[in-house]
Formats: C-alpha cells, sequence, structure tokens
C-alpha cells in the first residue's frame, strides 16, 4: 500500500521553459527569451553536478540558480537583475496537475521531492497552486537529485519504508534512482517540457509501477 506519494516539481508539475522565459521577455526585451530560458535550464545539472561530486559544499538551488543567471547574461551580452531569479518562483502548473495532486491527497501524503530549496517550493506552491502536506527534497538532505541519499531522506522524514513510497516523475532517470533505492515508481510524460523539439523522456523506458496519462490519470490508476 503506498503511503505517500512524492514528486518532482521542475517539469513534471510545471512548465519552466514557458513560465521562465515569459519572465525574461519582460526585463530583457533584447533577448531571445527561449533561447535564454533554454540556456539558463542548461546550467542546472551541471552546477548541481559540482555538488553532487564533492567538488562544493551543498549550496541551494536558488544561489546555483542565480550564478547560472549571471553566467548566462554574460554570455547573451546583457546584465541580469537579481530579481529575475525569482522567476523560477513563478512557474504556472501544467492543466491536469492541481485537480490530480488534490485527488492523491486524498489517497495518501503528498510532497515534493525536488532539488529545489525548501523556499522556492514553499514560493511556487502558493504561485502555482500546489497542494502539499510537506516539503522534502534535496534541502533536507543536503545533496541533489539523483543520489540515493535524497530519496531516503525524504521517506525517513516521513517515517516511511522506501517500500511504502512511490516517486512521481517525468524523467526517466529520476525513476531509476528512486528505484534502485526501494521506492514504488510513476512516470508522467511531459513531452513539451523542453518544447516542441524534445527527443527525451517522451515515453517510459522501463516497467514503472503506475505509467500515467496525466496526475488524473495516475490518481484513476492507483
Amino acid at each position: 500500500m503506498i503511503k505517500a506519494f512524492i514528486f518532482d516539481v521542475f517539469g513534471t508539475c510545471v512548465d519552466w521553459r514557458t513560465s521562465v522565459a515569459r519572465e525574461v521577455a519582460a526585463v530583457l526585451p533584447q533577448v531571445d527569451a527561449l533561447a535564454f530560458a533554454d540556456a539558463w535550464r542548461a546550467e542546472y545539472d551541471p552546477a548541481m553536478a559540482r555538488v553532487r561530486e564533492g567538488n562544493r559544499g551543498y549550496i541551494a538551488l536558488d544561489d546555483l540558480h542565480l550564478e547560472n543567471l549571471k553566467t548566462v547574461a554574460a554570455r547573451f551580452g546583457v546584465v541580469a537583475p537579481d530579481n529575475l531569479n525569482a522567476a523560477w518562483e513563478r512557474l504556472d502548473p501544467w492543466s491536469d496537475v492541481t485537480s490530480g495532486l488534490s485527488r492523491l491527497k486524498q489517497k495518501a501524503i503528498i510532497a515534493p521531492c525536488s532539488n529545489g530549496s525548501i523556499a522556492l517550493m514553499t514560493r511556487l506552491a502558493r504561485y502555482a497552486g500546489l497542494p502539499s502536506d510537506c516539503i522534502l527534497g534535496a534541502e533536507i538532505a543536503r545533496d541533489y537529485k539523483p543520489k540515493p541519499a535524497v530519496y531516503l531522506a525524504a521517506c525517513a522524514a516521513l517515517r516511511l519504508d522506501p517500500s511504502e513510497v512511490m516517486m512521481v516523475a517525468a524523467h526517466n532517470g529520476d525513476l531509476h534512482a528512486a528505484r534502485a533505492t526501494g521506492l514504488k515508481t510513476g512516470f508522467i510524460p511531459r513531452p513539451t517540457e523542453y518544447g516542441p523539439a524534445q527527443t527525451t523522456d517522451l515515453s517510459a523506458d522501463a516497467d514503472w509501477d503506475v505509467i500515467a496519462h496525466d496526475f488524473n490519470d495516475l490518481a484513476d490508476k492507483v
């Protein structure tokens, strides 16, 4: 029996690409906003990798995003205001998310298990209307997914065995890591997360415990 659903946020729950581009266009009208958003996001994993690999101590994603913003702005030949970093707190949810998460919340505990900080996830949840019982993820583990410690820290915080927890994500890599630590897995595709030319994570690449069209379908299937 699943006693908790923990879920990825960026991409799985919210459309970061067009939301960030909207914020970029408002303050940097001289740049290609979608290209800027893509470039900013492209710095995300390399920045976290330096933490995961032990090359620097844990730094909250808010601060990594700000460092990456300065890097990308310099590449585009512009100066971006620091407050543009708050774009990551104003991401629009996919249309099924609020209703689907609300339905899952009637069945079990629900919580984000994101690489975002507690502050970032709190503000984003308020903006996007994401229901949750608590906030889990990178900050309580002091590390970044897909390190096993992040998934295990979420289970430990809830005092649940990993087998009682389902990780839900639109990214197969996230689910492979969660399954390796003993969690159940649920896949929801987001085929336009990276735009119309997306080539990754278009479908499940393993026999995940649940493969659903969206969060409402997931709620039906569990």
